[in-house]
């Protein structure tokens, strides 16, 4: 089943109020934050539609309160993506599928990444195969929208800031429609 946008509002009305995994944000305020911070940075409406979308695959594929803890992996980025991919070209789906790998890729590439990564992340990291080797970060920086992967992932570790003011939603999915496969 394809999810319309107002499939995909109706998703973060239902499950956006749910705690995003021992972070003090919901899921509603950290898809917001990621996207904003895209925004601010100039991003395409494409890179700021996967940026809000990202973790869409959490509010499908419900799994609790912070299912690292449980030792879980929702595998997250690939469940949304067959709900998304008649809705959304390639070029916001392939970041959303990536930002997981983007993680691993930043803490082989950066020394100091992995030391800011929040608990949680470092609990997915281990569940999601842990860090790269130098050979298959350089096999991942290869890939088609790997730099936006990267670039999503890095707004994806900093959108965690309790009571941060964003856009609403709607602002986002007007972004999303632009995009948008379904005209």
């Amino acid at each position: 089943m394809a999810l319309s946008l107002d499939d995909i509002q109706t998703l973060f009305d239902r499950h956006g109020g749910i705690a995003y995994s021992g972070e003090p944000v919901t899921q509603l305020e950290h898809a917001l934050q990621t996207a904003a911070l895209a925004e601010e940075a100039g991003a395409s409406d494409a890179l700021i539609t996967a940026a809000l979308l990202h973790d869409l695959g959490h509010l499908l594929n419900l799994q609790g309160d912070t299912p690292t803890a449980h030792g879980i992996d929702d595998q997250h980025q690939y469940f949304a993506l067959p709900f998304l991919r008649a809705t959304f070209p390639d070029a916001v789906l392939e970041p959303i599928r990536l930002h997981v790998d983007a993680k691993r890729c930043l803490c082989a590439m950066d020394a100091h990444y992995y030391a800011r990564l929040s608990a949680d992340s470092v609990r997915s990291l281990a569940l999601q195969g842990g860090v790269f080797s130098a050979e298959e970060a350089e096999a991942f920086m290869q890939r088609p929208y790997a730099a936006d992967a990267l670039q999503l992932r890095r707004w994806d570790d900093l959108a965690k800031v309790a009571g941060q003011s964003t856009p609403a939603l709607s602002h986002f999915l007007a972004t999303a429609a632009r995009v948008s496969n379904a005209t």
